[in-house]
């Protein structure tokens, strides 16, 4: 039992920083508008995925997870 509290103590801290992070990052400018993104307008409707964000966001999450599970 003492464990899951621990576990839900961790994705709680992690929602938040995750939270700060997103806020953060609407401050900088052309974040999550480049080129390959993909922005669909009809009339009342908006589709927005952002690929080339993902893709991004990706290779820099996996650079930064080698270097630091380098031993």
């Amino acid at each position: 039992m003492l464990g899951s509290g621990k576990i839900c103590i961790a994705a709680g801290i992690i929602l938040i920083l995750l939270g700060i992070i997103i806020l953060l990052a609407e401050r900088i400018p052309g974040a999550g508008r480049l080129p390959g993104d993909i922005v669909i307008r009809k009339g009342n409707l908006t589709f927005y995925f952002p690929l080339m964000t993902s893709i991004l966001l990706s290779a820099v999450i996996s650079f930064l997870l080698f270097l630091f599970n380098k031993r």
